[in-house]
């Protein structure tokens, strides 16, 4: 592999997304799920996935709009169903939901639906005027506070503060600009992957996990970053979907480039298909082994993988 490959695949491995939570706090939000109903929510603007509960008086059911409070302020969520078991979910926070939407709550989320193509429209010809080195993602309106969200994208930091001015004196209210990662700007936008299917940081995952190129080798995927990169130009998300069984079918398979000998010939595997579930050989005399999985084991004494039988 090049150098340039090299720098290509670092790149794309870079991770845009927070530290796991501490055990202690996750052990708190389990505790505070325990015999109540988790829900799985997502919310409209941003389409992130929201673990929430409902509180005494509240019920709700899927496909329901929900009031939900987020660290920016109240959004409308759309229940997506129940979660059986919260340990499996890896959440690190649980919203309570404030109140189903209301008629009201959805004439004025449509309203600001609207407001919002217009402010991004006029944001975006501020930033063109400034000459600003940025890429203008959404504008949001807050439910229920006079703010505006501006979200954007960045190769480096960008002093907005001269742009701030600006769009106060066109929209007379309190303007935020809040600088996000090329992952969530994928998440916000969606579109298309080249599976041709929504893309799954939009319509598919809980959380924007990290993503490695070690996933993309156990499972023999090509190292061509145009073919594991997504739209956002990171690596794939669904790269971790099978990443754990790829993994643990190889623990009772001998790894690729292992040597072995059977019938007097030391062969090499040559070839793991985790689809087929076979492994390929190649002796020295050029014979050629194609063997089910089951075939091999690891012989308790010496740690040295053997072949009980041709396949």
């Amino acid at each position: 592999m090049s150098d340039h490959e090299e720098q290509q695949l670092a790149h794309l491995e870079e991770e845009e997304v927070s530290q796991a939570p501490e055990a202690p706090a996750a052990q708190e939000v389990l505790a505070l799920v325990d015999g109540k109903t988790l829900f799985r929510a997502k919310i409209l603007h941003s389409c992130a996935i929201e673990y929430c509960l409902c509180p005494p008086g509240i019920e709700a059911k899927v496909e329901d709009l929900v009031i939900l409070p987020t660290r920016y302020g109240n959004e409308v969520a759309r229940i997506l169903g129940r979660v059986d078991n919260p340990k499996e979910t890896g959440m690190r926070e649980v919203l309570t939901v404030v109140r189903t939407a209301t008629a009201v709550d959805m004439e004025r989320f449509e309203e600001n639906t609207r407001r919002e193509k217009q402010a991004f429209l006029a944001c975006r010809e501020k930033i063109t005027t400034r000459g600003l080195d940025m890429k203008l993602v959404s504008a949001h309106y807050l439910l229920e506070e006079q703010k505006i969200l501006f979200f954007f994208t960045a190769e480096t930091r960008i002093d907005f503060r001269e742009l701030v001015k600006d769009l106060v004196a066109v929209f007379k209210t309190r303007i935020e600009l809040r600088q996000i990662g090329v992952r969530d700007e994928a998440r916000v936008t969606g579109g298309t992957g080249i599976c041709g299917r929504c893309l799954c940081c939009n319509c598919v995952t809980d959380r924007l996990r990290p993503v490695s190129i070690k996933m993309a080798k156990e499972q023999n995927l090509t190292l061509n970053s145009m073919k594991i990169s997504g739209p956002c130009g990171r690596l794939l998300c669904c790269l971790a979907y099978e990443y754990d069984v790829y993994r643990e079918a190889k623990q009772d398979i001998p790894p690729t480039g292992s040597r072995l000998r059977f019938e007097g010939e030391q062969f090499k595997v040559t070839e793991v298909n985790i689809l087929t579930k076979r492994v390929r050989l190649l002796g020295e005399s050029g014979r050629v082994l194609d063997c089910a999985f089951d075939s091999f084991r690891r012989n308790p004494d010496t740690r040295i993988w053997e072949l009980k039988e041709k396949a």
